[in-house]
């Protein structure tokens, strides 16, 4: 049975959509079999695995408006074992559909029960805000990695995030789990990198994974040309890092299965 893990933080720019991609591609590299689901109206992770986002008729948005079912929203991308269900900026709208709709907060759950079975891991790309398209993703997750970039307001939100995954546990799915946070965008040249890490570690110590993802040239380069880091530059450590973390995330879920 497939594991949902939702990647997420309010706070803008602080990884989530490079994690997700490349988190995605490696886990298939590792012959996981793996679906990503663009969650966020900006459609960077559909862009980022090489989809035109013009010419999307089927995704994300369909899904939720339950017009269309899981499987008529899949695409391929050319990242081995990993499809994609795609964004388009019409998911704008969604927040707005739902509202008087019942049950809006399971809608997303709802939709992808006949698929979670015939993938290893679906991972959902959050908008960077909590609103009801984050709800939803919460709601049909297992868990959520929150990525926390090393500069001087990381931990600022991160409270308001908490206290959201602690409501939606107490609501609508007892079962969410922190996978774990994430560090992302670390130079070891700053001091205050550094710091950050110390900080987070010492707030959070289990919480954290042991891999960080250090700031990388080409790990920002990537997505420019439609690309994971795995299928852009194996050997750079932007790709390094995301295996490593793609083999905590493999070895945590064997220890717990």
């Amino acid at each position: 049975m497939g594991k949902i893990i939702a990647v997420a933080n309010q706070k803008g720019g602080v990884g989530k959509t490079t994690t997700t991609v490349n988190l995605a591609a490696s886990l298939g590299v590792l012959e996981k079999k793996v679906l990503l689901i663009d969650a966020d109206p900006q459609a960077n992770a559909t862009s980022g695995l090489g989809l035109d986002v013009d010419s999307i008729e089927f995704g994300t948005y369909q899904l939720l408006e339950h017009t269309r079912t899981a499987e008529e929203s899949i695409h391929e991308t050319s990242s081995p074992n990993v499809d994609l269900i795609p964004a388009h900026i019409d998911l704008v709208a969604i927040e707005i559909e739902l509202v008087d709709k019942d049950q809006r907060e399971y809608m997303l759950k709802k939709a992808l029960e006949p698929v979670k079975d015939a993938y290893d891991y679906i991972l959902i790309d959050c908008a960077p805000s909590l609103g009801l398209l984050t709800l939803n993703a919460l709601t049909a997750s297992d868990s959520v990695i929150i990525p926390i970039q090393c500069e001087y307001f990381a931990l600022e939100g991160l409270g308001k995030l908490l206290n959201t995954v602690k409501s939606v546990q107490k609501i609508h799915n007892p079962n969410l789990d922190i996978e774990g946070m994430l560090l992302t965008m670390f130079d070891s040249r700053l001091r205050l990198s550094n710091q950050v890490v110390e900080e987070v570690r010492k707030h959070f110590s289990d919480m954290v994974f042991d891999t960080i993802i250090q700031r990388n040239i080409r790990l920002s380069e990537a997505p420019s040309y439609g690309e994971s880091i795995i299928k852009y530059d194996a050997s750079s450590k932007g790709a390094t890092n995301y295996l490593n973390l793609a083999n905590e995330v493999l070895k945590k879920n064997k220890e717990t299965a």
